[in-house]
């Protein structure tokens, strides 16, 4: 897929009908609510299988890119909602193998040197998945803007690196669920042109 900047950009300057965040609201955005019901993998998973319309082979192929053998009946399970039979809780794991297969496809093998150690991957977590996402689609931050402008939501470039920062930083924001939606959104907004 090609990100028009173009269309982002008409995105960027078209006026917004919604009232802007101010800075109070968009950081309790970034964090759950207790009273929030905490996103599951399957929901992000349907949400990307929609948003870039990928059909059950190629989300196979996904898989299979990141080492990671998955069958139909499986995958079936795990695109199903909550309430219907047969779902299948998806894993941080599993979910870690189809954005690892969506960075693999969309951006190629990363070299690695003979020396680096493969290192442990870290828990999977909003801010990891954004990050992903971000390096898959190779969103820049003007991209971003957009997708979340194209959703209802107003955030600067300081408040999106707050994100995309170490945990443990002094500027580290955790990525909440409501944002991570409105992301999805907008995503799914742009790549589908509705």
């Amino acid at each position: 897929m090609s990100w028009k900047r173009t269309e982002l950009s008409l995105a960027l300057s078209t006026p917004i009908r919604y009232n802007y965040l101010n800075v109070n609201n968009v950081r309790t955005s970034f964090a759950n609510d207790s009273q929030e019901k905490k996103m599951k993998n399957n929901d992000i998973l349907r949400r990307l299988r929609y948003a870039l319309n990928i059909n059950d082979a190629a989300m196979r192929e996904l898989f299979k890119l990141s080492e990671y053998e998955i069958a139909q009946p499986k995958l079936s399970d795990l695109l199903k909602k909550e309430d219907e039979p047969g779902y299948v809780d998806c894993s941080d794991e599993v979910m870690g193998f189809f954005l690892d297969g969506l960075i693999l496809q969309k951006r190629g093998p990363k070299d690695i040197k003979p020396c680096q150690a493969k290192e442990s991957a870290p828990l999977l977590n909003n801010n990891l998945i954004f990050k992903k996402l971000r390096v898959a689609l190779e969103l820049k931050e003007d991209d971003i803007v957009g997708i979340l402008k194209l959703a209802g939501m107003y955030i600067s470039k300081a408040e999106l690196t707050a994100l995309f920062r170490k945990e443990g930083h002094k500027n580290y924001q955790e990525c909440g669920d409501q944002f991570l939606r409105n992301f999805l959104k907008g995503l799914t907004l742009y790549c589908r042109k509705l």
